[in-house]
């Protein structure tokens, strides 16, 4: 019988490639799911430590369901100058719509409600039958798109903008009830660049006048480079990986041609990668859709877990993806949000999280997850069903 580990073991384990005592797993989902689970379980949050930077309840509903990682997330930590707010805004830390974790996520709110990131993004919450979400509303950077001269004028943030300095007093903190696997997310280089210009406006860019798109890559990336340097000075050997994000696949394919992104995209990523192997940081990479022609470049440059293998995207099939690369990859999600879990029952539920353990996890290299945030038209039920503890081990 494998020995108990901690959920920090655990993780570390499996993505060793060694097969931990059980499959770890991770949660992430929209806030009406979070909602619709505390309200069905009536979670007590009574032994959770009052925090600044996370919510209570949604923290004991991970220990609930035995979650084995946790996330720290750059915009936890905002504290750009008051001169850069916008008149009559208010910062808006946890009414947030985007927000898929227990964290806090920094907004700056207008009073007509208007939503603006720290690197600018304009956007605004938009209402649907199911909930809601958020959609860009401008692009910031439209008015200084014509020169590179121009682009340098933009008010850029700086590092100063963050105040990573509380990082290991909330990994300490955490650490009083137990050791979770623990990662610092960067934050995205090619997203916050077209939500920045406007994606059709970028996208074409890309290929009409590279030097636009390339100067405001880099410029972020600078950023976000200089971001995880200090957040992994601060955090020391605590900190188990470090986690970027950047969508360029569909469903079917690439967003964009393989040699666009090995020119303009790759280099900013491996920039990225290269501060978390300076510090010998583990590298965990997010991309939707159809990701299957970069994995071999992903595995070069030094990505070592995939998030979040959505199943029905072209070539992401699970027992393909394990037999070419799981040797060399460790992947994370795998749950299909698409079909299986809002359209499915608990039992087609629960056949697609052992297959997945069964698979995906075979001697290690699997955290399981959905294969993005749980969405609002899941039936919580099936929320239930994936989390369900006596189907993380493979049975055959």
């Amino acid at each position: 019988m494998n020995v108990k580990l901690t959920p920090r073991e655990r993780v570390l384990s499996a993505l060793r490639h060694q097969q931990p005592d059980r499959t770890p797993v991770d949660f992430l989902a929209t806030n009406e799911i979070w909602h619709g689970l505390l309200n069905e379980l009536q979670i007590d949050d009574g032994g959770v430590e009052p925090s600044a930077f996370y919510e209570a309840k949604k923290e004991a509903l991970l220990r609930h369901f035995e979650v084995d990682m946790r996330l720290l997330s750059y915009d936890m930590f905002c504290a750009p100058p008051e001169s850069k707010l916008r008149p009559g805004a208010k910062i808006e830390w946890w009414d947030v719509f985007s927000r898929s974790t227990p964290n806090r996520m920094w907004r700056q709110v207008t009073p007509e409600g208007d939503l603006y990131g720290i690197f600018g993004r304009h956007w605004r919450v938009v209402h649907h039958a199911m909930g809601a979400y958020e959609e860009n509303a401008t692009s910031p950077l439209a008015p200084y798109a014509d020169s590179l001269d121009h682009l340098k004028q933009f008010d850029w943030p700086e590092p100063d903008w963050w105040d990573f300095s509380r990082i290991p007093e909330i990994m300490a903190q955490l650490d009083r009830h137990e050791a979770y696997h623990i990662r610092f997310r960067i934050g995205s280089v090619f997203e916050i660049a077209w939500q920045l210009r406007g994606m059709a406006e970028f996208l074409m860019e890309m290929a009409i006048a590279p030097q636009i798109t390339t100067y405001i890559m880099e410029r972020i990336t600078d950023i976000l480079v200089e971001n995880t340097r200090r957040v992994l000075e601060i955090a020391g050997e605590r900190l188990d990986m470090v986690y970027f994000y950047d969508d360029v696949a569909v469903n079917a394919n690439l967003m964009i041609s393989k040699q666009m992104w090995e020119q303009q995209i790759r280099p900013c990523h491996a920039r990225l990668i290269e501060v978390a192997r300076q510090y010998s940081k583990p590298v965990m990479y997010h991309c939707d859709g159809s990701i299957r022609k970069l994995i071999p470049e992903l595995i070069d440059m030094g990505v070592d877990l995939l998030n979040p293998i959505q199943p029905t995207a072209t070539g992401m099939d699970p027992r393909e993806l394990k037999d070419a690369f799981g040797d060399r990859l460790s992947f994370h999600g795998g749950i299909d949000i698409m079909q299986t879990l809002p359209s499915g029952t608990p039992e087609q539920v629960q056949a697609e999280v052992k297959d997945r353990v069964c698979v995906l996890g075979e001697n290690g290299g699997y955290v399981m997850c959905s294969s993005h945030h749980i969405q609002p038209d899941t039936p919580i039920e099936n929320v239930l069903a994936m989390y369900d503890l006596d189907i993380r081990t493979c049975k055959q």
